[in-house]
């Protein structure tokens, strides 16, 4: 059980915050802002972040030759698209603050979200295939990236093998979320899927330092019930039950986890 739940829990990005600021500011382009990595103490050699991203397990010269690609990073404000579907694809984002969103345009008309991606992850990987991003990506507050240009993250990581092999796990990171999403889709009752993601979320906060029982959403949950195939209302029900049945505490986008074995417990049921 314990490992089909860690599978589900792994397998669906969502986003949670750190303290950032969620003021909402006036539309305006992004700000790229070429900088020397090292003077600034953004490399990825001294990244607080290179366990999450791309540079795990390389050496300090193969970071340095990876740091002379990431001289650009690119602020967003909230709201504002990193990049929009048929745009040509030239670059990977390594997310450095804030928290993102991916969407894709359905039949009708309305935007489905397809994931959340927070600091330590990886944007862009939808249009390797076509040489074109298939998707937006959305800032959820004001947030920044390291752009990775992907010829040069290719060349490189020919040269290093540690580079191509963890360029792939995340890859293969990317394969797992996605059947992830189908097993929640097709399989769980919605208390179930929003047990998962809430599971998903406490185990970020862990990798990252931060409590795994204090939670902020930085998507409405309008848009969780996009990503999880539920509706707005039922979100808001499934909340609801949680709280009255002393699993969450509840105060907006303020969540604490007060039981995480009965998240567990649905989680596993509905698996085995």
């Amino acid at each position: 059980m314990h490992s089909t739940l860690t599978a589900v829990a792994h397998a669906t990005p969502d986003a949670i915050a750190e303290p950032a600021s969620t003021a909402v500011s006036q539309r305006a382009a992004p700000v790229v802002v070429p900088i020397h990595a090292a003077a600034l103490k953004v490399a990825c050699s001294s990244c607080n972040l290179r366990e999450l991203c791309l540079p795990v397990g390389l050496s300090d010269g193969e970071l340095k030759r990876l740091d002379s690609l990431v001289e650009v990073r690119q602020s967003l404000k909230r709201g504002e698209a990193l990049y929009t579907a048929g745009q040509a694809f030239t670059s990977l984002y390594a997310v450095r603050t804030g928290f993102f969103k991916t969407r894709v345009a359905a039949e009708d008309g309305r935007d489905q979200v397809t994931g959340f991606q927070m600091a330590g992850e990886l944007l862009g990987f939808d249009g390797i295939g076509t040489e074109r991003h298939t998707c937006d990506a959305v800032a959820l507050e004001d947030s920044q990236v390291c752009v990775i240009p992907f010829g040069q993250l290719e060349s490189l990581s020919r040269q290093f093998g540690a580079l191509q092999r963890q360029l792939h796990k995340v890859m293969s990171r990317e394969i797992v979320r996605e059947h992830g999403v189908m097993l929640l889709l097709g399989s769980m009752r919605a208390e179930e899927r929003l047990a998962a993601f809430l599971l998903n979320l406490t185990q970020r906060l862990q990798a990252r330092g931060f409590s795994a029982s204090s939670l902020v959403l930085r998507m409405t949950r309008e848009e969780i019930g996009s990503y999880l195939g539920l509706k707005l209302e039922t979100v808001s029900r499934a909340f609801s039950k949680f709280q009255d049945e002393g699993v969450l505490e509840v105060k907006q986008r303020h969540l604490r986890v007060l039981d995480e074995e009965a998240l567990k417990q649905l989680v596993n049921g509905s698996t085995c």
